[in-house]
């Protein structure tokens, strides 16, 4: 019997009663064995029970949590449109099928699918032994690390949440998701880069005695009174026993796996809160509809923490049976010497780190000859980039838009590249509902911009712990309002035209910023450009232009209104004031920082009598 699977005479006395229920899948026969070993012994009493058999199953409720709508829950289930998966699930089944296979590679190790398996499998062993038990919140910080697998699926199969934090979050964002979040553990690297977090860990611990374990990662010598990974996984054995308890820690699919913090750029982070079946509903169907493969090496440059990379890069890689190449570094020759190195086929990253790699002096020097294709989402690609990134990298450029809430769309392979340059693609799940409405809530037809609004299997249903941001944030008919202003055109494509909170009101008159910043970034000397309002005490606001010009190149006012006019913009559309800078400012998950720009022209005007 192959392992992990079950036998034709087990799968009649077991399969009908574990997976053949309403919410569940037939197309695969999960969950698998943890340990990849002869799958009739770990069916357990227990594990039968918590799987659960048509009628009698229970999904213990998360305070908190927004539950899906009775009708529409039962609508995903009976349609198949949710797989009836865990997370666990998702690696039992790459090592099943693929346990030879190199997986994870980062700067310290290279592991298979089945090594990564096993420590996972330990991990959660001594994660359960040190009572961390299901439901319970754990925040995850640890950086672009092949720990970050272990800790991660580890919670994932023990029933535990992670909670995920980039490694550049300090005690200020900490305190922040603790509290909203309710955690009670901490997995966290020891030391990276120039930070040691043994501090940050300490301050963090004298406000929040809530917090029961600190799980560290890398640590040299004793790192008492904390708990270290690598001493989890190195004494806890998977034994028949152990696995017999791991396997009947499965949780529900329906129940809540995950939390991710969204970016935080327009005030404190909000958590938003993911099922089992709603969060792989999406990154199923995104990875098919930038068709990634087995075949891919996936390199993963932006923080893992950060859904970008964690959903489009990291999990579906490993749906897709791929190979995810972990890098802890934006530098540019670190980049592409990775690529050079491991053959990197795709890259999923913002437009900003694309865009400086392709002004890296030394670029010429790489061969880049094995990239494929790249994914960008995360910020405005502009028409500039997108030819810059298909003519001098000569891969398939994949836009996209998307959000730690479940919204997602791309381009497609077919796509050309007009389409590629002014739209972020189509909706990749095929079963959430997309459309535009007006400030009353009624839909608009194609073409017409208005908020765009989204609701689906693939879609979150709420804030968690947070329900005056929930009341504002859905449609009486329970659709997401994103906030962001777009068009749809009638073959479903979109294009985004702003932000709702980022238009410009200057007299009355709603100025896009995001058009003025697609024109802008036209001028051949432009590396980078962000477009902010700015305030004015006669029109209320005015449109001021941060423009980073690329290395070597002079820019004036007169220079950037000549080239704006002569792209026919509006009069409306020509900046009032611009700034020349070095260097744009960046959010820890390298999105150009609007608000570090608004600051910095309201501080200016205030020091000029202005304002």
């Amino acid at each position: 019997m192959r392992a992990g699977f079950l036998s034709n005479d087990d799968s009649e006395k077991i399969a009908t009663k574990t997976l053949r229920h309403k919410g569940n899948s037939d197309a695969f026969l999960v969950p698998l064995c943890p340990g990849g070993k002869k799958i009739k012994q770990h069916f357990t009493s227990d594990f039968i029970r918590l799987v659960g058999t048509e009628g009698k199953r229970m999904v213990k409720s998360l305070e908190g949590f927004t539950p899906y709508a009775k009708d529409d829950a039962e609508k995903y289930n009976a349609l198949r449109w949710w797989p009836g998966l865990t997370f666990g699930d998702i690696l039992d089944r790459a090592a099943d099928i693929q346990p030879d296979k190199e997986a994870f590679i980062d700067r310290n190790t290279r592991l298979t699918y089945a090594e990564a398996r096993e420590k996972t499998n330990r991990l959660a062993i001594g994660l359960m032994d040190l009572g961390i038990q299901p439901l319970e919140r754990v925040l995850i910080q640890i950086p672009n690390w092949n720990e970050f697998v272990f800790g991660y699926f580890a919670l994932q199969k023990i029933g535990a949440i992670p909670v995920l934090l980039i490694d550049r979050y300090r005690q200020f964002e900490i305190d922040h998701l603790i509290g909203l979040s309710g955690a009670t553990s901490w997995i966290v690297a020891a030391k990276y880069g120039k930070t040691d977090y043994f501090p940050i860990i300490r301050d963090v611990l004298k406000d929040h005695p809530e917090v029961k374990h600190v799980i560290t990662v890398r640590g040299e010598g004793d790192q008492r009174p904390f708990e270290s990974l690598e001493g989890l996984i190195a004494r806890s054995e998977p034994t028949r026993e152990n696995l017999d308890r791991l396997a009947a820690r499965r949780p529900d699919p329906h129940q809540v796996a995950h939390m991710g913090p969204t970016g935080g750029t327009t005030g404190e982070p909000k958590i938003v809160p993911r099922t089992h079946n709603s969060l792989i509903t999406g990154i199923e169907y995104c990875s098919k509809s930038w068709e990634q493969n087995n075949q891919d090496v996936n390199l993963l440059a932006g923080p893992v923490g950060h859904d970008l990379t964690f959903s489009k890069g990291f999990m579906g890689s490993i749906l897709t049976l791929g190979t995810v190449v972990f890098l802890d570094s934006t530098n540019d020759k670190d980049i592409c010497d990775t690529i050079e190195r491991e053959k990197v086929t795709s890259i999923v990253w913002v437009p900003t780190l694309a865009q400086k790699m392709l002004q890296y002096g030394d670029l010429h020097k790489h061969d880049l000859s094995s990239l494929r294709k790249m994914h960008s989402a995360g910020g405005a690609s502009h028409p500039g980039l997108v030819k810059d990134v298909t003519e001098k990298l000569k891969m398939k450029f994949y836009n996209g838009y998307g959000a730690t809430e479940g919204m997602t769309t791309i381009t497609r392979t077919t796509d050309d590249l007009e389409t590629i340059c002014s739209t972020v693609g189509r909706p990749t799940c095929p079963f959430d509902t997309y459309k535009v409405v007006d400030v009353n809530g009624n839909e608009l037809p194609p073409g017409k911009p208005g908020e765009l609004v989204l609701k689906g299997p693939g879609v979150f249903t709420g804030y968690y712990n947070n329900p005056e941001e929930n009341k504002g944030a859905f449609t009486e008919d329970g659709f997401f309002r994103t906030g962001d202003v777009a068009k749809i055109s009638e073959k479903g494509y979109i294009t985004l035209t702003g932000r709702i909170k980022e238009m410009i009101n200057r007299g009355g008159e709603s100025i896009s910023s995001t058009a003025i910043e697609g024109l802008i970034s036209r001028h051949p000397d432009v590396a980078a450009v962000a477009v902010i309002p700015m305030p004015d005490p006669f029109m209320g606001e005015r449109v001021c232009a941060y423009i980073q010009p690329k290395p070597g190149a002079r820019m004036t006012f007169d220079d950037v209104i000549g080239f704006l006019k002569g792209q026919k913009a509006s009069v409306l559309q020509l900046p009032e004031r611009i700034e020349f800078i070095d260097a744009m400012p960046y959010t820890g998950t390298q999105k150009l920082d609007k608000r570090a720009l608004r600051k910095d022209i309201e501080e200016k005007l205030r020091a000029a009598g202005k304002i």
